[in-house]
């Protein structure tokens, strides 16, 4: 466990296990923790990089907005710091977006691709306008024992930023949720990598927009993953770590 600098900001970063890299990219507001589960499935069978980019986890937030090319740069220098030339890459949320971008735009560096809970452009969402006729389950019913925001949790325990500075971050999350991404379906044609695309049955990314993303990359196989919302990695991490595994070389 220890800090890498990469364009110019020093960013968490964690190691661990051996074999075939596995580069792990977190969703927005989350840490490495979220992953946590997968990662520690993935170990005993593959050496797992990953890393916390500016505002999350343990790395220190930056000045300007982020982005999603800015999320790509900064994968490609993190496996230039590692010696990596080519990695499988898992992504959850923004980083399955990144994961998207990463293995179109530079294939040569990307072995096999999971993109979990990932979208093109922002109609993807159920609460988008365009969202309003497409067809989707009901929501999952609310826990008699509601849980605590695990992530908030984890950003207030971990970020050197201090709790204060949540609400800095989630105003920037927030204008790059509703401005970003805008891919092309038709681009992800150029993706060469074997492809899994996974959502939630209830996440808020469409289902249908899910499957156009599956069906936009040549060979990629979709999973939808039962009873579980965007929040799926922590609602079903045993069940996703051993499709993953089994998706896996």
């Amino acid at each position: 466990m220890a800090h890498v600098e990469i364009n110019g900001a020093e960013l968490y970063s964690e190691v661990a296990g051996s074999g075939e890299p596995v580069l792990l990219l977190h969703g927005g507001f989350c840490s490495l923790e979220s992953l946590r589960k997968i990662s520690d499935a993935l170990v005993p069978d593959h050496q797992v990089f990953a890393f916390e980019r500016p505002g999350h986890g343990r790395s220190a937030d930056i000045e300007v907005d982020y982005n999603y090319e800015a999320g790509v740069a900064e994968a490609l220098a993190y496996l230039e710091a590692h010696g990596l030339e080519s990695a499988h890459v898992i992504g959850y949320s923004d980083g399955a977006i990144i994961g998207l971008l990463l293995a179109r735009d530079h294939p040569d560096r990307v072995r096999s691709l999971v993109a979990i809970s990932a979208n093109l452009d922002p109609t993807a969402f159920t609460h988008s306008p365009e969202g309003a006729g497409a067809p989707r389950l009901s929501a999952l019913p609310p826990a008699a024992d509601p849980k605590p925001d695990m992530e908030r949790m984890h950003y207030d325990r971990l970020s050197p930023d201090g709790p204060g500075h949540a609400d800095a971050v989630l105003a920037k999350l927030f204008r790059l949720w509703t401005s970003e991404p805008r891919i092309d379906p038709a681009s992800l044609a150029a993706v060469a990598s074997p492809t899994l695309i996974m959502a939630g049955d209830r996440d808020t990314i469409r289902p249908d927009h899910s499957l156009l993303i599956a069906s936009s990359i040549p060979g990629a196989q979709l999973c939808i993953v039962p009873g579980t919302s965007h929040g799926l990695v922590g609602e079903r991490p045993e069940l996703i770590a051993s499709i993953i595994r089994e998706f896996l070389p």
